[in-house]
């Protein structure tokens, strides 16, 4: 075997959070960094191309491919589960909307207890990472390394979708990541210059010339090598061998939901006497490591439109050439943006304190294809939403099948179990179809597709949403941040009952936010690196809000 390496941190995961912390530490010239990834290096085309983004999904080039246990809720499915598996993880394959979710979100964290983790507390962080298109305010930063670009807010399509949004009872908001997280506004990406602004593009790729950095990919970590109770470092795979580096000051987990809490199984933290009947020698009895499993998922309401066929026109396979090579050379047209041009928060009872849904609007169809000139031209243009269920009361639990760190972990979500998400959900749903039932919109639509108009009961709702309903990627909490004893990892994101080891990423969320989750890992990175440096924090902004 070969000789130990030593490293001052060793931070497995190089995706969301990951690439953010590798970065951060290694600005200190005096500490030596070592970043594994399971996945390969984010080389290829496609992970620089936004509109790629829908295949990526399903690319197990680049992903992990999990899927979930059999959801009793949903009649049974097993919900297809994507997770990046390169490096960028899954902000090089995600689908780049930039939300940093409600204030609330953040405050209701600090109510939990946990110190410095209110929305004036977190703002400065997100601010920092932030390379904004409209430049420096009290709300967004212009100097940090993450592009965030507009959507397309000046299209017919787009004007006329928040002006059915504002017939039908909601607000129309300048900037969802400002004072107003409620309402119908314009999508922000994290695209810069025609590409992908993943973390990989973004924090990782101007630090790998630092002597400091180490960066290993196609290296799957196996577990934690402890020292009595002190992380001391980790083994791992890479090209058929088996290796061991050492931390001198810490280990850090940044595998994500589903990644970092298996590790933390493998290794021997967790319920004891789970780990025990799987051969595993417990460290340290931790019974709510991968549970408190928490996601959106989402169904789609959609109809076909008239005079919207310019968007499935352009899947001409001719036109769809030509598209590629623009964007190969001069990185324009459309296949720089995405068919996301608005975003809508919206509050499915008066008396809520924040949102609980969000619609996301689209303009291609589930079954567009690329088609050939004379053959499957498509029929009619499209407009609908994927309905999202921001705030679940359901739980889940992520566990192991064997302690063999190369099989998948046992991911089962429990979506639905409470009977309150699926009252929300349908209300969702219901509110969505308002909003395409007026006008401008209204004279835009012809016939609903997507539940379609049988589907006019509660009865028939919950059926259609037991039948289609899905993840859209943000799973989190499975390693829970919390100030009670019972937490995963304390305010510091410190493992609870073992030494030397952090957990770093969206697992540490105890509640998911209401709104997309890389920008908020991003900011828990940019956080954790300031813990972990000694840095002193910057004074909380509190900025006039409008909630």
């Amino acid at each position: 075997m070969p000789q130990d390496k030593t490293f001052d941190y060793i931070i497995v995961g190089a995706g969301s959070a990951g690439c953010v912390l590798a970065s951060r530490l290694s600005e200190d010239a005096g500490a030596s960094v070592l970043l594994l990834e399971a996945g390969k290096w984010d080389r290829h085309p496609w992970l620089r191309l936004p509109l790629k983004f829908y295949d990526l999904a399903e690319d197990r080039r680049f992903n992990w491919g999990y899927d979930s246990e059999p959801e009793p809720k949903l009649d049974d499915r097993s919900i297809h589960i994507p997770r990046g598996k390169v490096i960028g993880g899954s902000s090089s394959i995600n689908g780049m909307i930039y939300s940093r979710g409600h204030p609330t979100d953040y405050d209701h964290w600090r109510q939990l207890g946990l110190t410095g983790w209110g929305y004036a507390d977190v703002l400065p962080y997100f601010k920092r990472s932030e390379g904004h298109h409209g430049g420096d305010s009290e709300f967004h930063g212009a100097g940090g390394p993450l592009q965030v670009a507009r959507g397309d807010d000046h299209s017919k399509i787009h004007q006329a979708y928040l002006a059915a949004g504002r017939a039908a009872g909601h607000p129309v908001t300048e900037d969802l990541n400002g004072s107003l997280h409620e309402g119908f506004g314009a999508a922000e990406y994290t695209i810069g210059g025609g590409r992908r602004s993943s973390t990989a593009r973004a924090f990782l790729k101007p630090a790998l010339n630092r002597p400091n950095l180490s960066v290993e990919a196609e290296a799957q970590a196996s577990r934690v090598i402890f020292e009595g109770n002190r992380a001391a470092g980790i083994e791992y795979r890479r090209r058929g061998q088996v290796l061991t580096a050492r931390a001198e000051r810490e280990v850090v987990l940044s595998g994500g939901a589903f990644n970092s809490p298996q590790l933390l199984l493998l290794s021997g933290v967790g319920p004891a006497d789970d780990l025990a009947a799987l051969g595993i020698t417990p460290v340290h009895d931790a019974a709510n490591v991968g549970r408190n499993l928490q996601d959106h998922f989402s169904v789609l309401v959609g109809y076909a439109a008239r005079g919207l066929e310019a968007y499935t026109s352009e899947l001409r396979l001719d036109r769809l050439t030509l598209a590629v090579l623009n964007w190969a050379i001069f990185r324009k047209g459309y296949l720089t943006s995405l068919p996301v041009g608005a975003i809508s928060y919206v509050r499915t009872r008066p008396e809520l304190t924040r949102p609980d849904i969000e619609f996301l609007m689209t303009r291609i169809a589930p079954d567009a294809e690329i088609w050939f000139p004379g053959f499957n031209k498509p029929k009619y243009g499209f407009m609908g939403c994927r309905v999202i269920l921001l705030h679940p009361d359901s739980r889940g639990q992520v566990s192991l099948v064997s302690n063999d760190p190369a099989d998948k972990p046992k991911i089962f979500h429990d979506y639905l179990s409470v009977e309150s998400d699926l009252v929300t959900f349908r209300e969702g749903l219901k509110a969505a179809r308002e909003v395409f039932a007026s006008a401008p919109v209204a004279g835009m639509v012809d016939q609903e597709l997507y539940p379609g108009p049988d589907a006019k009961s509660d009865a028939d709702i919950d059926a259609y949403i037991r039948e289609t309903a899905s993840t859209i990627y943000h799973p989190v909490g499975t390693c829970r941040m919390g100030a009670d004893a019972e937490a995963v990892v304390d305010e510091d994101l410190k493992v609870n009952g073992v030494e030397g080891l952090r957990v770093v990423d969206a697992s540490v969320m105890p509640t998911v936010i209401g709104g997309h989750t890389n920008a908020p890992t991003i900011m828990i990175a940019e956080k954790a690196a300031d813990f972990m440096c000694g840095r002193t924090r910057p004074a909380p902004i509190e900025p006039e809000m409008r909630i």
